[in-house]
């Protein structure tokens, strides 16, 4: 994994209001849920579920979406190898930002490949990342379709495209694997909020 440059002539600065100060403000620490899985598996589905869930809890969240970010910060990245790793490189920068704010930050991207899943959990502390494996497989998602993004890989108007002309790399161990493509969505929402209790992110209900 390559190390991006550091910008020169720069100090980090230390705040006084810290990270832990924070947390006990709100109640809860803060963490970075990162769902992985193919387009269609369900991501952002379990990610909004859970974070409203947890925002009816009275928890500080915010869900950071493939898609969404796709229109702004990395706007001007493709769906090359080389450009997934800067998109997953910037999404994990902004996830620790609003971690240390005392935040939880779901993040929702196919993230393929391990070696950029590794090295945004290699951003944090042991503990601060949870990543959560929607595991459905390729025939459910592509029966899902609901961008019509499988068919037009299919037909060659998408290249690049996961699962079809490039690859998915699953999690080898991840903190939970979710069946998201055969159990409701409520099961699934309940075994991601039971994982972040037992890592002491959230209380237990």
């Amino acid at each position: 994994m390559k190390t991006p440059p550091v910008s020169a002539n720069t100090v980090w600065h230390h705040a006084t209001v810290t990270r832990s100060r924070r947390e006990a403000k709100n109640g809860h620490r803060g963490a970075i849920i990162w769902f992985t899985g193919f387009s269609g598996a369900g991501k952002s589905t379990l990610a909004h579920a859970v974070e409203e869930t947890l925002h009816q809890r009275g928890c500080h969240t915010f869900v950071l979406d493939g898609d969404n970010v796709r229109h702004g910060l990395c706007g001007d990245l493709g769906f090359s190898a080389r450009d997934r790793e800067e998109n997953i490189r910037r999404i994990g920068e902004m996830a620790k930002l609003f971690m240390e704010a005392g935040v939880i930050v779901l993040t929702a991207f196919i993230s393929p490949f391990r070696a950029d899943r590794a090295r945004v959990r290699g951003m944090v502390e042991h503990g601060d990342f949870m990543e959560i494996y929607c595991d459905s497989t390729i025939e459910v998602c592509e029966s899902r379709d609901v961008k019509g993004l499988y068919r037009k890989a299919r037909a060659g108007q998408i290249a690049d495209f996961t699962g079809i002309s490039s690859p998915y790399e699953a999690p080898e161990n991840p903190e939970l694997a979710v069946n998201t493509g055969g159990m409701k969505l409520e099961a699934c929402v309940e075994q991601v909020l039971s994982a972040m209790a037992n890592r002491g992110i959230v209380k237990d209900s």
